[in-house]
């Protein structure tokens, strides 16, 4: 039998022959509380490997070591749905020679399980594993729950190591990730802080605007015909985005509704819904907090998915395909419906799709949910400094001064022209958010220089991030 318990990272390393340039992929189930990518790239600097392609889930400020793995050469390439605090103002100003590629989750999953990203080393933080391998994310101190990003890495990667802070007995269970997918297991002291994994960006809104803005969306979804029995959903993480779940709550207890699931990252309000017996089922590719974790481990209605079943169009079924509505919040909106959530007011990266244009892309109704102003910025202009869901997957525009309806969608339009919905042309909101801004947005860029590549969905890149003086 196969010896597959190593002592050290450094063990993993030799047992993998692992070399330079070589593609490593990491998940962020601990999100801002990740310690793995951290931990594996020392060690890889230490030994002195050279011009590797690191292949996350998504990147957070805690992952901030990695700007100086950029600075000496050890990492020379970075593909990720989301990038986020200092490694996404490094980028911003040219740290790297390469281009980012800034995926969506299912265009990376898309382009793991077609071929285009090729993972040489997948390495799986784990909060639980036996010495085989086989392990899950809801046992041991550092919990977080659904295993769902690294599923689709280690089913197309050469090879598989699992790091883990909590070995168990022999065969671990449940087991997410089972034996016969990983090559090597090494324990270690810690492999991140689960209260890291609810960040800023997964707090509700809870003032009288954000509130508000929920309101208006929800009533939006009654108007559109869609809030009935059977009725399937998903919110994004801004506080808007996740104040309509709650104010959702209460209407469909109120009309006696129940949905067939709500999907994606799952929050405590989506738990709260389950339990209240509002939806059958919750499909989840991530948890979003604590209460989320502990639901996943207890409630058999809460099912886990792989990114790929979430949001690939290379799979044989997506679910995000299958939703009726999805709230999702935006950094700018422009007159054509574009959405940004990759660069902030200056241009600098701030985040990434995520599943934002995976669910914008497949669900019958889009809404996007955003202040008309925020910061002294306008926040529904001309043109977005980048696009990362294009209008024409972007239905709705719920504002705190009125709602705007795609010119696509007449039959919405139409539907909502009935209830006592403040409906405005996108133009005419986009006029008074730059009448109410007190500050201009100032993007000093060097117009010769790309250092990010926007992809959609389907791995097509739809717009490009170039350098910004001063991103540091």
């Amino acid at each position: 039998m196969k010896q597959k318990l190593c002592n050290s990272i450094d063990d993993v390393l030799r047992a993998c022959e692992f070399k330079d340039g070589m593609t490593i992929s990491f998940h962020h189930h601990l999100r801002n509380g990740d310690e793995v990518l951290n931990l594996v790239l020392e060690r890889v600097s230490a030994l002195g490997f050279k011009d590797l392609h690191i292949a996350a889930s998504s990147i957070f400020p805690v992952h901030e070591p990695l700007i100086g793995h950029i600075k000496n050469g050890v990492v020379s390439r970075i593909t990720a749905p989301y990038i986020a605090g200092p490694v996404a103002a490094a980028i911003s100003s040219g740290k790297l020679d390469v281009e980012v590629r800034m995926q969506t989750h299912g265009g990376r999953a898309f382009a793991i399980s077609r071929g285009s990203l090729k993972i040489d080393i997948a390495f799986v933080g784990a909060p639980a594993s036996d010495c085989r391998g086989n392990c899950n994310g809801t046992q041991g101190k550092s919990a977080f729950g659904v295993m769902g990003y690294p599923l689709v890495d280690v089913r197309w990667a050469h090879k598989v190591v699992v790091i883990t802070d909590n070995l168990v007995q022999f065969p671990a269970y449940p087991a997410e990730i089972t034996q016969e997918q990983v090559d090597f297991v090494v324990i270690v002291k810690r492999i991140g802080n689960p209260n890291g994994i609810k960040s800023g960006s997964t707090r509700s809104a809870t003032d009288p605007t954000g509130v508000k803005i929920a309101e208006d969306a929800v009533e939006v979804i009654s108007a559109s015909g869609l809030l009935v029995n059977g009725f399937s959903f998903q919110t994004g993480a801004g506080g808007a985005s996740l104040a309509t779940a709650q104010i959702l709550f209460h209407q469909m207890q109120r009309r006696k509704i129940r949905g067939r699931f709500a999907s994606g990252g799952i929050t405590g309000f989506l738990v709260d819904m389950l339990q209240a017996e509002l939806f059958e089922t919750l499909l989840d590719v991530q948890c979003f907090d604590l209460k989320a974790v502990q639901s996943y481990a207890l409630d058999a209605r809460h099912q886990g998915m792989s990114a790929e079943k979430y949001a690939s169009p290379g799979s044989r079924g997506s679910i995000v395909d299958d939703l009726d509505v999805v709230v999702l919040g935006a950094a700018e909106v422009d007159i054509d419906f574009n959405v940004n959530v990759t660069t902030g007011s200056d241009g600098v990266i701030l985040g990434g799709s995520g599943g934002h244009a995976d669910t914008a892309d497949g669900a019958k109704l889009t809404i996007v949910t955003t202040r008309l102003n925020a910061g002294g910025y306008a926040k529904v202009v001309q043109n977005v400094n980048t696009i990362t869901t294009p209008g024409s997957s972007i239905d709705v525009v719920v504002t705190d001064q009125g709602i705007a309806v795609n010119p696509n969608r007449k039959d919405l339009a139409g539907l909502l022209q009935g209830h006592n919905i403040n409906l405005k042309d996108i133009q005419s909101l986009a006029e008074q958010s730059l009448a109410a801004s007190s500050r201009n947005s100032i993007v000093n860029e060097d117009e010769e220089r790309v250092v990010a590549c926007v992809e959609d969905r389907y791995g097509q890149t739809i717009d490009v991030v170039r350098a910004r003086t001063g991103a540091l």
